[in-house]
């Protein structure tokens, strides 16, 4: 069975960082969509960063504070979040799909709190 296991959630003072990391038990090289997706309490599932086929994809209220990655040789997807603020707490989930599958992680939590 093929597992998304994401990290690095955790509690972070406004306006700082955080670094999650999702490593997959599939080879993700030749995956066609990657992401980070994020669900606060009381709200709907959203999109937060992509990459589909070669090009990358933000969330409007993340652009230019987020930043997705991929490492192949490690099967790992990354997400970069600077500048955080309150509104960016949620459960980050990571995603990869396929033309027959589709893999959610576990999810990890941010709370951006001071």
């Amino acid at each position: 069975q093929v597992q998304l296991v994401e990290s690095g959630g955790g509690l972070v003072q406004p306006g700082g960082s955080l670094r999650l990391s999702c490593e997959s038990t599939r080879a993700i090289f030749n995956i066609y969509a990657l992401g980070w997706y994020r669900q606060a309490p009381g709200k709907e599932r959203e999109l937060v960063a992509g990459i589909t086929g070669g090009r990358r994809n933000y969330a409007d209220s993340v652009k230019d504070r987020f930043t997705i990655s991929r490492d192949n040789a490690k099967n790992m997807i990354y997400l970069q979040m600077n500048n955080l603020t309150h509104e960016d707490t949620a459960v980050y989930y990571c995603n990869t799909r396929g033309r027959t599958f589709e893999d959610w992680g576990q999810g990890t939590q941010v709370t951006v709190s001071a």
